[in-house]
């Protein structure tokens, strides 16, 4: 599976993007923000890129793109390591085109492809971006938006924004398996993040008069990392498409699909919550002693590599859902 000349095209901008707007000092700042996040670059990239408005058809001032093109959005965000709504909004949005009804489409979809933030409950009681302009609850076959506001909590990840919602709720598995396919975009970008740091790291590293990278034992452990992110790669990748696949066609062409989505997505979520840990954890023991500091980047990526882990169901439950 490779990405067509449009997804290089909007991965490059991105990257270009957010190399220039969301560096170390930027994502730091962007944490202890009182949105969570650096709202002026969101609003960048939701009025330049129109991150939000891929998945949004055209019918409702959407992209008209797909999931499969807000999973790039989603993973070079994750190599950025900046804090974004980007996820719990996608998320939303697919709640909307699967269990939303017209009137709910015609009314918020318009909003979030402008860049209004929005997060539905998938995991009850705890709901992505708790600060979101529209909070979704699904009741029955349907969605609610509700005017109640989600305690924020505190996570592990300090990017990561959760809140808690006192209510009674049952997501479908569908979206449920949508928003697990969607993390593993996130969790691509993370993990390439930690290879990258490493790369560069053991290039500029010198002990015994050679770049740490020369030696033989730390190229086949960074060997061994390139491998873990492109195979994450491509089941995410495979997880994604299933997932826009799904969320594109016509609700009685939905039942052929569902056994793909959930086969792809359960693999892809376990396989890449297990990558993203082994790579962040490697991250922190080639670069040695820095990485165990504040200023350094490394203990983001083990964070963000740990609790994206958990979120949508841990490696251990896609893989008994694999097996069943």
């Amino acid at each position: 599976m490779q990405r067509t000349d449009e997804q290089q095209e909007l991965a490059a901008t991105l990257r270009s993007l957010l190399d220039r707007r969301a560096d170390s000092r930027a994502v730091r700042a962007a944490i202890a923000d009182e949105h969570g996040y650096d709202a002026d670059l969101w609003r960048t990239l939701c009025q330049q890129v129109g991150v939000a408005a891929l998945a949004v058809p055209e019918a409702y001032d959407g992209v008209g793109a797909s999931l499969a093109e807000t999973a790039v959005a989603l993973e070079e965000v994750g190599r950025s390591l900046a804090p974004s709504p980007l996820l719990a909004t996608a998320v939303a949005t697919a709640a909307l085109l699967l269990e939303g009804s017209e009137a709910q489409r015609a009314q918020l979809l318009p909003a979030i492809a402008a860049g209004a933030t929005a997060t539905v409950v998938v995991e009850p009681p705890l709901v992505l971006d708790p600060a979101a302009d529209v909070v979704l609850v699904p009741d029955g076959p349907g969605l609610v938006v509700t005017d109640v506001r989600p305690a924020a909590r505190q996570a592990l990840d300090p990017a990561l924004q959760l809140g808690h919602l006192d209510v009674v709720a049952a997501p479908s598995q569908a979206l449920t398996l949508v928003a697990a396919a969607l993390t593993t975009a996130v969790q691509v970008g993370v993990a390439q993040r930690g290879l990258d740091m490493t790369v560069a790291y053991s290039r500029e590293r010198v002990q015994f008069g050679r770049p740490i990278g020369s030696f033989q034992a730390l190229k086949h452990r960074m060997a061994d990392l390139l491998v873990l992110v492109e195979m994450s790669r491509s089941a995410s990748w495979a997880a994604t498409a299933a997932a826009a696949a799904y969320v594109s066609a016509e609700p009685a062409d939905r039942p052929a699909l569902r056994e793909p989505l959930a086969a792809r997505a359960h693999a892809a979520k376990a396989y890449c919550s297990q990558a993203c840990a082994v790579v962040a954890g490697e991250t922190v023991q080639l670069h040695g002693g820095i990485a165990i500091t504040w200023e350094h980047d490394a203990h983001l990526v083990l964070k963000r590599a740990h609790a994206l882990g958990q979120l949508f169901g841990s490696a251990r439950e896609h893989r008994a859902a694999v097996a069943l």
